[in-house]
């Protein structure tokens, strides 16, 4: 498998091109960070798209993979909309952020944008993480 990190033209977002690739088969090998919104107007969405292109190298050095939900699409994983949203617990008429450690697990769940610190400093602090930088 695959994953390049791409800007794509009509948003400045850091996202993973795996249109084949479910959250589930990124497991031990990706984390994931799960942002979704109810359209792709939503400021916060742009907010936190900022904060990821602005750290690009970090979060391509800490294995990390954004899937967007924004309405009815999903941009970096295979799984449509209403399964992710079913599966994560993401509000349809709100924001939401999971930050989705290599386990599988939600390691950070949030109704605003994540700083670049934030999601830095709590996957440097998850097991595999600290691990792997032995």
């Amino acid at each position: 498998m695959i994953i390049q990190l791409v800007t794509p033209a009509a948003a400045t977002s850091l996202v993973a091109v795996a249109s084949a690739t479910t959250i589930a088969a990124m497991k031990h090998h990706r984390r994931v960070l799960l942002v979704a919104a109810p359209s792709a107007a939503d400021p916060r969405l742009a907010r936190q798209r900022q904060q990821l292109n602005d750290w690009r190298e970090g979060a391509a050095e800490r294995d990390l993979t954004l899937v967007e939900v924004v309405g009815d699409h999903v941009e970096g994983a295979a799984e449509p909309a209403s399964a992710l949203r079913r599966n994560w617990r993401l509000p349809a008429r709100d924001f939401q952020v999971v930050l989705i450690g290599k386990d599988g697990n939600a390691a950070l769940r949030r109704a605003e944008p994540l700083s670049a610190d934030t999601i830095r400093e709590t996957i440097d602090a998850m097991p595999m993480r600290r691990a792997g930088l032995r």
